[in-house]
């Protein structure tokens, strides 16, 4: 479904996992943030992307390499692609191929182009790197924490940040690489705030929000939970690292596994 639309931008959400997919148009570009999931999902994306292309060229933008960002790289053939320098050199490229597979036979999927790990055209090193296109400007940082290969990104002048899977306003923090740089993400996405003009912030995960005070609280929510479990991992708290897992939104086996996982990462940086 549309979750969000104005005359430049408009945001796709996915029925699975409320996972977002963008299509920003400039005057020089049109820019595909994390086509997915399903089949039908793409094909509408596909023909919206098609209906505005012109002769601007399209750039495919990977926010990470989670398999639910990848799947559907190779529904946009020709598109130039971006993403970070740990998603160039991600270590686990076979087993997100896999779990893409996995899902499609498990569920009886049917897709009409092939599987491939993304290979990346432009390849950002650094915070600050950027990319120009006449008036457009994409300015790239990197997002570890959630993954090593985390990147955000702000398209300007639009205002724009593209923010992976950071600053949901309802998911809580998966780390699945590191405590200590989630929570440094978390500040350079504050800084991030401070110094463009972000008119909108579209999370790989739930609402887009256009509301300043929105942006800063979800900042806020996630670093104060991060904080407050990492005092229950130090304490070995065991009732407020339950109450914790409680406050993940629609609890499943699923946010249990992540809970678990947060937990272990915070005991192994932090004991």
């Amino acid at each position: 479904m549309i979750q969000f639309q104005n005359e430049a931008v408009i945001v796709y959400q996915s029925a699975l996992f409320q996972t977002t997919s963008t299509v920003i148009q400039t005057k020089e570009m049109i820019i595909l943030v994390d086509p997915n999931w399903l089949p039908n999902e793409i094909e509408t994306i596909q023909n919206y992307v098609l209906s505005l292309k012109g002769e601007r060229e399209i750039y495919l933008l990977f926010t990470h390499g989670d398999f639910d960002h990848i799947i559907g790289y190779q529904a946009f053939p020709g598109a130039k692609t971006i993403g970070s320098l740990g998603l160039h050199n991600h270590p686990k490229k076979d087993e997100k191929l896999k779990l893409i597979r996995d899902f499609d036979n498990e569920n009886y999927v049917i897709r009409n182009y092939p599987i491939v790990f993304p290979e990346l055209d432009i390849v950002i090193q650094e915070d600050g790197q950027q990319f120009h296109l006449g008036e457009t400007t994409l300015t790239f940082y990197l997002a570890p924490g959630h993954t090593a290969d985390g990147l955000m990104t702000v398209v300007e002048p639009l205002g724009i940040l593209i923010a992976g899977d950071y600053l949901s306003d309802f998911e809580l923090p998966f780390i699945y690489d590191s405590a200590k740089a989630y929570g440094d993400t978390l500040d350079k996405s504050s800084l991030i705030l401070e110094k463009h003009n972000i008119q909108l912030l579209i999370p790989g995960h739930g609402i887009a929000t256009w509301d300043q005070n929105e942006m800063k609280r979800r900042v806020d929510l996630a670093a104060d939970y991060l904080k407050r479990l990492r005092q229950s991992v130090i304490a070995n708290d065991e009732a407020a690292l339950e109450a914790l897992n409680q406050e993940h939104a629609f609890p499943s086996s699923f946010t249990e596994g992540c809970h678990k996982e947060n937990v272990t990462i915070m005991k192994r940086e932090y004991l």
